[in-house]
């Protein structure tokens, strides 16, 4: 049995939110403020009731129809208006498993073994008459105010109204007939939610503070399993022991506390020995561990506080101990009832594991905490040997994270993409896998992608922009070219300080053209215009005629036969003639994509990057040229007249390396560039990048 897909209405940014879950891990991805905290939320709220809803969990658009209600100073209430939240698990089950507790939620037996428990906190027709009435009252000494500021300002939740239902699951899209249901034990018999929260206690700052993170979590530890059957005998043991001390100490503690004991004697009441007090020692496990542990480490056979250790160490260690302390909740284990069993369902919720964790830990985290979670839930030990003790239980994880590094190290195909649509104010998700089907046949390019982001770019997920170029020379001189850019002009918010993610893609930015969509960031590729030409060689064919092969060439060649790049010719279909004739410096295909390429500039057509840069920036050249490090016949730059080399010809005979090239552009850059241009597809580029 298994929750296989969330369905949300209208709570937050949630507006008509769909998530698919896998069998044992979601791995939940995205940028900042996509509903990731939300969907946690949400079901807290309905499971847990350990909070409640508000008017500011309804979605802003829910909310503006509430205030189109309102007339002068009242409001009306429609026979069909709804204002609801809504969260629905589909859930499905099979022949094999125990449908004791879901058996009464099933109302179709040809339902394709799926059945659908919903959760709604709603305003219905009775309450909106009370809300009516006490709006109206309200709006007489608040004439500014509105229905929502109404309902911030008062117990809202008094006008609203949960119930639980079950519903006929026709298909996806589709339910049928429905059933309320008032047994709220049924539902955690079925479904039980544990959360590692993102906002932990993680403090190393002061080694003497009393409630130490791990030390503070030994005693919660302690606590989780103080009242199981499973450790009653150890528990005895502990308690025996600090029965034993109260004796001893009872026979200290009169002499450490005569002095004051004695004053308290002087004041004594009507009857004699009436004031007298005692200190008498009372200790408990659980006060033991919280206020008299310490949770120590050791190193080189020294043991050290636990705040020596970094944050990250803190926060993965709490986050261990936290899951022992979740794994016994959803066993049940503090219920002391032999019959006490886990839920159906079980639905553990890890936020943002990476916190304060480098690189190379929250590799280990990803590897390792799939392989405790399995263990857990099929009851084996740290060892895989089956412990008698643990209960088998059925567990569906949920883990959000901002970590690239963790996302590389994971399974794509439990990747959920949480994608914020700013026009229409929600958040929808979207399953890795079925960017796999959207390159139907081209198996290969999923795979070549699936692969490159994994060693390479999986920080393209957390972007808001991204800049696809070619190679490390654009790389290079990326960032200077944006600072000179933000340097020139007084952006609100400038390029280098926007969550921009660089990626190389060489001759494959058509393969990444479906994944940029699918991830929905604005995106600029820059570009060369690779033009060739045909040449004869004096090898023979078959038919004794010369050989013809490619040779680069200027676009402003008159043989020029065709451009190269891939990318382009994929991107902008148009042919290559149009191309070099053009004289626009950047095309941009469907708002969200811009292809910039060389184009005529100051009455030359550069082919590439460098002699684009050549061209622009002669004199900056030739004043450094000598202690260029990545030039080569240096002298080409000197010469005049017949024997002048345009910046074709420059780039290719002069240019040794192009990554030696860029960074002596760096190096003899002044404080803010200024002394050389960006060639003009690439700043027209940039410049549409940032709006």
């Amino acid at each position: 049995m298994r929750i296989r897909r969330i369905k949300i209405k209208n709570f937050r940014l949630l507006k008509n939110f769909t998530i698919d879950l896998e069998d044992q891990l979601s791995l939940i991805i995205g940028k900042n403020n996509t509903g990731k905290t939300s969907l946690l939320s949400i079901i807290e709220k309905f499971l847990t009731e350990k909070s409640t809803f508000s008017i500011n969990d309804f979605n802003l658009d829910e909310q503006e129809k509430l205030k189109a209600l309102e007339t002068k100073n009242s409001i009306v209430i429609p026979d069909d208006f709804e204002f609801c939240i809504q969260l629905l698990f589909e859930i499905e089950y099979n022949d094999s498993d125990n449908l004791r507790n879901v058996s009464s939620l099933i109302l179709n037996l040809e339902s394709d073994n799926i059945v659908v428990l919903g959760f709604e906190y709603f305003l219905n027709q009775l309450q909106f008459t009370y809300l009516k009435t006490d709006f109206e009252t309200f709006k007489k000494e608040n004439k500014t105010k509105n229905i929502i500021d109404f309902l911030r300002l008062s117990s809202s939740s008094k006008y609203f109204k949960t119930e639980i239902k079950t519903y006929e699951y026709i298909d996806d899209d589709n339910l049928g007939k429905q059933e309320l249901i008032t047994d709220k034990k049924l539902i955690s018999k079925i479904i039980n939610i544990q959360s590692i929260k993102a906002k932990r206690e993680v403090n190393n700052s002061d080694s003497n503070r009393p409630n130490k993170t791990l030390s503070r979590l030994s005693s919660d530890y302690y606590e989780s399993l103080e009242n199981t059957l499973e450790e009653e005998i150890t528990i005895k043991e502990l308690n025996k022991k600090l029965e034993d001390t109260d004796k001893e100490l009872d026979k200290v503690y009169p002499k450490v506390f005569k002095e004051v004991i004695e004053k308290i004697g002087l004041f004594g009441g009507k009857n004699k020995g009436e004031s007298l007090i005692k200190v008498v020692s009372s200790l408990q496990g659980k006060n033991i561990l919280k206020e008299n542990t310490s949770v120590v480490y050791e190193f080189a056979k020294t043991l050290l506080p636990e705040d020596y250790n970094g944050l990250g160490y803190l926060n993965l260690f709490s986050i261990i101990f936290d899951l022992e302390i979740r794994f016994r909740e959803i066993r049940k284990e503090r219920e002391l009832k032999e019959d006490q069993i886990p839920a159906d369902i079980n639905i553990l919720f890890i936020e943002e594991p990476e916190a304060h964790t480098h690189p190379q830990m929250q590799h280990v985290f990803i590897k390792n905490i799939n392989k405790i979670l399995e263990k857990e839930q099929n009851g084996l030990n740290i060892k895989g040997k089956r412990d008698s003790k643990k209960t088998k239980f059925n567990l569906q994880s949920i883990i959000t994270t901002h970590s690239s590094h963790i996302v590389a190290e994971s399974d794509f195909d439990n990747v959920k993409y949480f994608y914020k649509n700013q026009k229409e104010n929600k958040v929808s998700s979207r399953n890795l896998k079925d960017l796999k089907e959207t390159y139907e046949n081209k198996t290969n390019q999923y795979q070549f992608l699936k692969q490159y982001l994994t060693l390479n770019r999986a920080e393209l997920f957390f972007a808001d922009k991204a800049i696809l170029i070619e190679g490390d020379t654009e790389r290079i001189l990326l960032s200077a070219m944006m600072d000179k850019i933000d340097t020139e002009n007084d952006f609100e918010i400038p390029l280098l300080s926007q969550n921009i993610s660089t990626v190389e893609v060489g001759a494959y930015a058509h393969i990444f053209e479906k994944f940029i969509d699918f991830i929905g960031i604005k995106s600029l590729l820059i570009t060369d215009i690779d033009t060739y030409k045909l040449v004869n060689t004096p090898e023979k064919n078959k038919k004794g005629e010369n050989k013809t092969v490619e040779k680069s060439c200027s676009p402003d060649d008159i043989a020029v036969k065709g451009i190269k790049n891939s990318s382009l010719k994929h991107f902008i279909k148009k042919d290559f003639r149009e191309l070099i004739k053009s004289s626009q410096n950047i095309l941009i295909k469907e708002n969200n994509l811009c292809v910039a390429f060389q184009h005529k500039e100051n009455g030359f057509h550069a082919r590439s990057f460098e002699d684009a840069f050549i061209h622009i920036n002669e004199t900056f050249i030739k004043t450094n040229k000598d202690n260029f490090n990545g030039l080569k016949n240096k002298g080409h730059f000197d010469l005049e007249g017949d024997k002048k080399k345009d910046a074709y010809e420059l780039a290719s005979n002069c240019i040794k390396k192009k990554t030696h090239f860029a960074l002596d552009v760096i190096y003899h850059s002044d404080e803010h560039y200024s002394n050389w241009e960006i060639p003009s597809y690439i700043k027209e580029g940039l410049l549409w990048l940032q709006k």
